[in-house]
């Protein structure tokens, strides 16, 4: 291993040549990178390697934006709900918003889209009831109704770009705050193409420009109080591509205009995790446009100097959408992803360009995302580096990476030689599964999966955050879970489901929440969808619901696949009508030792024909049901394990009636891959104990004995 070499990032750093250029010869790097707040010497960049630099087009621009303070970004905010106990009041706009985030737009085209709305009645309040005292910046209300709950929605500069102020109070910066320009202005366009072109030619050692994405970041709204500092965050929302330019040339082009209130949403927003109305779906598409469009000029820019585009695919990426129809448009030569979790590897690998980088963590500051120490006293960024590879390397298995790397300050590791040391190892590990997706794809099973939710393709492997983030989302987990099986796995939306998908896979998997897009909320109302799917499953396929699959109301069945299910969820309107009784089915090797299934209430079986594998009391949890030539399988929650995993995969072996036992390990901590072409069989122990395992192969089963987190791989030629 210690002859392979390239494939993998190094963050350099002035003032520390030395130790960045034998950490780029320990790690086998190819490429050095400079990170926020570094800067790369001439020795550096002089040193032969590949050089990554680092470029926020809409930040990094003070100067220009305190010359135009109107092209700022904006973003709708909506006041906390106030009870009114007069016939009047007044409601300061500010008071429960970061002031050093945000400033309140108080021109006149921006006061044109407020809004002041009865929360209890759900009215508007006409805007001859209301007047904005600037001075005070409140908004007063007069003929109200008392004892109604009243807010007001109204636009807002953006002064400290998100990241940049997340990176200052992180890492204590003593420096100005950066401010973040919005290129829907046609100045604003015109600065950026001047100012990428000068640096084009100022960084000649550049080979690779790395866009820290494009220009909207995903929404993260700050609040005034230290106990509640993050009152919204959403890695998928397009909450911060809002301003009044922007929704007069969209009321242009569609025909009607939208409204405070389509981004507030009675102040839950437009989240990801819920379906989405058609008039954020028609501004999701105007600002993929905008974002397209113009970023391909920069691309065009970037490659006319004879250097190649990277994307980061994190912070500034809305509007990217990279399983979009327009994203081949940009012409990205590469992305790069930050990664937590195997599924943001699967979800980097799927995107079509030509290379794929992963950003490791931890990431090299003094304290992680959630404050604890990391590179400090306290810190083990050796484990926490452990734990992220190992929940990443069963997805690297799976589909190919060409590229990693890390981020943040090189010269924090040197008190930690035993990370310097794990980086090699991981770094090699890395370097010898490239070689075998060289020769050709892994091993898969025969079925092949598609999870079928709200946002289908558009969001393949996404949800609305990293893992740490969404982590109460059951469909997460079973993203988490498939991203490093062995089988083939696409997202489909209800509109595929119409137009006749189905025939092409073997199961579909529903996971989500009643009403939350994941499990599709009203569209589940779609008749066409339901009894498609019925006939699929009555002709052999197999449907996996998990926790509220196909929940909607204003039918005979909270689940709109009860029938196909056997089960069915109780919302209050069966409390006098009887259960049926069940004895719990022996599972055989189904169910893994150390599998966990939470429990789900008022589940009850609809005909008595469901074979129950899990149960608590008289409520089922685990369930097989015969339809047709098919199966529906009920499972009332899912959270990743590797005893989960391994549990899923089993259902969907066994329910699909395949007998396959090759080449999958029969201990659950353990997982394998087999590379046909290469005749290699990878080994890995997902655990931080010593493993035991044994693989059955064509031609004969071995077994392994693995160290904590560790890697055997055998040549079967």
């Amino acid at each position: 291993m210690s002859e392979l070499k390239g494939g993998f990032t190094l963050p350099g750093e002035a003032g520390y040549e030395a130790l960045t250029l034998k950490m780029a010869e320990k790690w086998g790097a190819d490429v050095i990178r400079d990170s926020d707040g570094t800067e790369l010497s001439p020795e550096i960049l002089d040193a032969g390697y590949g050089i990554y630099s680092t470029i926020c087009i809409i930040r990094d621009h003070n100067e220009w934006a305190k010359q135009n303070l109107d092209k700022q970004q904006q973003s709708f905010l909506m006041t906390s709900p106030q009870i009114a106990t007069e016939n009047s009041m007044v409601i300061k706009l500010m008071e429960n918003f970061y002031e050093e985030q945000f400033c309140i737009n108080d021109t006149e085209e921006s006061q044109a889209y407020w809004q002041v709305y009865d929360r209890t009645s759900e009215q508007e309040v006409s805007y001859s009831n209301w007047t904005y005292n600037q001075e005070q910046g409140t908004i007063e209300i007069a003929g109200i109704t008392p004892f109604h709950t009243y807010t007001a929605s109204f636009l807002a500069f953006r002064i400290w770009e998100e990241i940049s102020m997340y990176n200052h109070v992180t890492n204590h910066w003593d420096k100005e705050h950066l401010m973040q320009i919005d290129p829907r202005h046609p100045e604003v366009r015109t600065f950026m193409k001047e100012w990428l072109t000068n640096w084009c030619e100022t960084h000649p050692h550049t080979t690779v420009v790395r866009f820290t994405s494009m220009f909207y970041n995903f929404v993260w709204i700050w609040g005034s109080s230290e106990k509640n500092r993050s009152l919204f965050t959403d890695w998928g929302s397009y909450d911060f591509t809002v301003s009044p330019s922007a929704l007069k040339e969209f009321e242009d082009k569609y025909g009607y205009a939208l409204t405070a209130e389509d981004f507030v949403n009675k102040g839950k927003f437009q989240v990801t995790h819920m379906p989405a109305t058609s008039h954020k779906r028609d501004w999701m598409d105007f600002i993929n446009e905008f974002v397209v469009g113009f970023g391909k000029e920069l691309v065009d820019i970037t490659h006319a100097y004879g250097k190649k585009a990277y994307v980061f695919y994190d912070d500034s990426w809305v509007g990217i959408e990279p399983y979009g129809d327009r994203f081949q448009e940009f012409g990205f030569d590469g992305v790069i992803k930050c990664v937590f979790s195997g599924f943001e590897a699967r979800l980097c690998a799927g995107v079509d360009v030509p290379v794929h980088e992963l950003r490791f963590h931890p990431y090299l500051f003094p304290v992680g995302l959630g404050g604890a120490p990391t590179f400090a006293d306290g810190g083990n960024p050796t484990e926490d580096a452990a734990k992220y590879w190992v929940s990443v390397r069963r997805a690297l298995l799976r589909a190919p990476i060409q590229r990693i790397g890390l981020g943040g300050y090189l010269h924090l590791t040197e008190d930690f030689p035993d990370f310097q040391d794990y980086i090699e190892e991981i770094s090699d590990e890395f370097r010898m599964m490239q070689t075998y997706h060289r020769c050709g794809r892994p091993y898969v099973v025969k079925p092949k999966v598609a999870v079928l939710h709200y946002w289908g393709r558009l969001r393949s492997w996404i949800l609305s955050g990293h893992f740490h983030e969404t982590y109460m989302h059951d469909l997460i987990h079973v993203n988490e879970a498939l991203a490093g099986l062995p089988v083939e796995v696409d997202f489909i939306d209800f509109e595929d489901v119409k137009s006749g998908c189905l025939q092409a896979y073997d199961v579909v998997i529903n996971a989500g929440k009643a009403g939350d897009a994941w499990s599709g909320g009203d569209a589940w109302k779609d008749a066409d969808v339901v009894s498609r799917l019925n006939q699929w499953v009555y002709e052999g396929g197999t449907f996996i619901g998990i926790e509220d699959p196909s929940a909607t109301s204003g039918f005979g069945t909270y689940f709109r696949m009860a029938d196909v299910l056997g089960v069915d969820k109780d919302k209050g309107e069966r409390v006098c009508h009887g259960k049926w009784s069940f004895a719990i089915k022996d599972a055989g090797d189904m169910l893994p030792e150390g599998y966990q299934i939470e429990k789900r209430e008022d589940m009850y079986l609809t005909d008595g024909n469901a074979s129950v594998y899990v149960a608590h009391g008289n409520t089922p949890d685990l369930t097989m049901h015969p339809f047709g030539k098919g199966m529906g399988v009920y499972l009332g929650a899912f959270k990743y394990t590797s005893a989960n995993a391994r549990m899923l995969l089993n259902l969907i072996l066994t329910a699909t009636g395949c007998g396959c036992d090759l080449y999958l390990t029969d201990n659950p901590e353990t997982e394998c891959a087999y590379y046909p072409a290469a005749k290699k069989l990878v080994v890995l122990n997902n655990s931080a104990k010593e493993q035991k395992t044994v693989v059955k192969t064509e031609t004969g089963s071995i077994s392994f004995e693995l160290k904590p987190y560790g890697q055997a791989c055998v040549n079967l030629a």
